[in-house]
């Protein structure tokens, strides 16, 4: 597999990310549900000065048909990075898929 070189700005907004989860993990714990995670990761992104958005709405066209609120991401941050966020004990194949 060959892999893309990330630009200065993805790469930071990147660690941002994943220490902004970390400290939502660490503070937290698990057995939480979904959306907790994610008002709090939301606010670690803001914090340290990452505009991000809750819930995209991703129209898809079907037969068509345009349905504009057939999927949501649930965080964009800095329009850059689309986050998936799972609650769960053990990553599945059908996470994949939603990305």
């Amino acid at each position: 597999m060959e892999y893309i070189s990330l630009s200065d700005k993805e790469e930071t907004v990147g660690k941002i990310m994943v220490d902004s989860a970390y400290t939502v993990y660490k503070s937290l714990g698990s057995g939480l549900l979904e959306n907790v995670y994610e008002v709090c990761f939301c606010h670690e992104l803001t914090k340290r000065g990452l505009s991000n958005q809750r819930q995209v709405s991703v129209p898809i066209v079907y037969d068509g048909i345009k349905f504009d609120e057939a999927l949501r991401i649930d965080v964009l941050v800095e329009d850059l990075v689309i986050c998936e966020l799972k609650a769960v004990e053990a990553i599945k194949e059908i996470f994949t898929a939603q990305l």
